[in-house]
C-alpha cells in the first residue's frame, strides 16, 4: 500500500510533497488557503526536503487520493458505505487503515460533530446558549452552516454573537475542548492544542455573505448605530473588487455608467483576466479598446492609487445593490441569477 512507502515520512513533508507535485499556479492557492503557522511549516519543509524517489511521491500522491475518496464516502453514506467502496480498489487492510486515518482527522477538528447536523436542528440545539459560545461554534462551521442558524436567532442575540465574533481572534484550545465537550455530551456523536485563528472580521464578513439578505441588513444597521467603524470595516470584506465578477451583465453596465475611464482603467491594472473580460465584454468595442489603450500607456502605478480606484468601484457597487439595480450572484443565499 502507498502508505506503507511513505511511513518514514512526516505529515508537513508529505505535505511539501505533494505541493511540489502540483502546478505551481494550484500549489500557490492550496497555500494561501492555508494560515500562518502552517504556511511557515510547510514552507520550511519543502526547503529542506531530501531527493525523493518518484516512487515515493507517487505512493504520497495515491495515499492523499485514497483519503480523499475515503472523506467523500464518509460523508455520503457513513463508516460501512466508505469502507464496502473502498475495498473495491484496496485490500480489506489497506481500505481499514485509510479510513482510520481519515476519522482521525475528522476528530481532531472542533465541533466536528455538529457539522453534519441540520442547520434547524442545530439553530433549536445552541439558541438557548451564551452568545459567546454560539459565537465560538459559528467560526467553527462552514459559512453557509453559520449563516443559517445565525438567521434563525432572535435580532438581539444576533447583535451579540456578531459582536463576540468579530472581536474573537484566538482561543485556549482547552476552552475549545471544554465548551466541545459540553455540547457534545448532550448532542452525542463525534479537537487542537495551541492557539488558533477563530472569529475576527473576516468571518463575520463569511458568515453575512451567505445569509439572507433581511437578516445580514437588520444585524448591520443595528450595530451601526454603536459601532460604525466596526460595520465598515465589515461590508468592505463582504465583497471585494475581484467579486465584480459576480454581478450580472445587467449590474455592470449600470456600475459602468458611473465610473470615469481613468478610475476604471487604474483599478483593472491588477485585476484578473477573467474579470477585465467580463468589464469589456459589457462596454462597447470602442470604449474597451480607450481602457485597454489608457492601462497600455499608464506605465506603473502606486499600488495605493489601484485599490483606492478599485475601492471606489466597490462603493459604487454596495450602493447600487442596496437600491436593487445590481445583482451579486449567490449572495444571501437566495436563488443563484443567470
Amino acid at each position: 500500500m502507498a502508505e506503507a512507502q511513505t511511513n518514514d515520512l512526516t505529515g508537513i513533508q508529505k505535505a511539501a510533497l505533494l505541493l511540489i507535485s502540483l502546478d505551481q499556479q494550484l500549489a500557490s492557492a492550496v497555500i494561501a488557503m492555508l494560515d500562518k503557522d502552517s504556511i511557515e511549516m510547510v514552507t520550511t519543509a519543502i526547503a529542506t526536503l531530501p531527493e525523493v524517489p518518484s516512487d515515493k511521491r507517487r505512493a504520497v500522491e495515491e495515499e492523499f487520493y485514497q483519503m480523499l475518496k475515503a472523506q467523500e464516502y464518509l460523508e455520503q453514506g457513513g463508516l460501512e458505505y466508505a469502507r464496502q467502496l473502498l475495498e473495491q480498489s484496496l485490500s480489506p487492510q489497506d481500505a481499514g487503515e485509510v479510513l482510520k486515518a481519515v476519522e482521525q482527522s475528522i476528530r481532531s477538528r472542533p465541533f466536528s460533530f455538529l457539522k453534519k447536523a441540520e442547520s434547524a436542528n442545530l439553530l433549536t440545539f445552541i439558541q438557548d446558549e451564551h452568545p459567546q459560545t454560539i459565537a465560538l461554534v459559528l467560526t467553527h462551521l462552514d459559512p453557509k452552516q453559520a449563516a443559517e442558524v445565525m438567521a434563525g436567532l432572535p435580532a438581539e442575540k444576533q447583535l451579540e454573537v456578531v459582536r463576540r465574533i468579530a472581536s474573537m481572534e484566538h482561543t485556549n484550545p482547552e476552552i475549545v475542548k471544554e465548551v466541545e465537550k459540553g455540547l457534545e455530551s448532550r448532542l452525542a456523536t463525534i479537537v487542537i492544542q495551541k492557539y488558533e485563528k477563530t472569529g475576527g472580521h473576516e468571518a463575520v464578513a463569511s458568515i453575512l455573505n451567505l445569509a439572507d439578505r433581511s437578516t445580514e441588513k437588520s444585524i448591520l444597521e443595528s450595530l451601526e448605530e454603536e459601532e460604525p467603524e466596526l460595520v465598515e470595516n465589515i461590508r468592505r470584506l463582504m465583497f471585494v473588487f475581484e467579486d465584480l465578477i459576480l454581478v450580472n451583465d445587467k449590474g455592470i453596465q449600470q456600475v459602468l455608467k458611473e465610473v470615469d475611464n481613468e478610475s476604471l482603467a487604474l483599478a483593472l491594472k491588477t485585476a484578473s483576466d477573467d474579470l477585465k473580460d467580463k468589464i469589456f465584454r459589457n462596454m462597447s468595442e470602442r470604449a474597451s479598446t480607450l481602457i485597454k489603450e489608457d492601462m497600455e500607456y499608464m506605465g506603473p502605478v502606486r499600488l495605493s492609487d489601484v485599490e483606492k480606484a478599485q475601492q471606489k468601484i466597490v462603493d459604487i457597487v454596495r450602493r447600487l445593490e442596496e437600491t436593487g439595480e445590481v445583482i451579486i450572484q449567490g449572495r444571501g443565499g437566495g436563488e443563484i441569477v443567470v
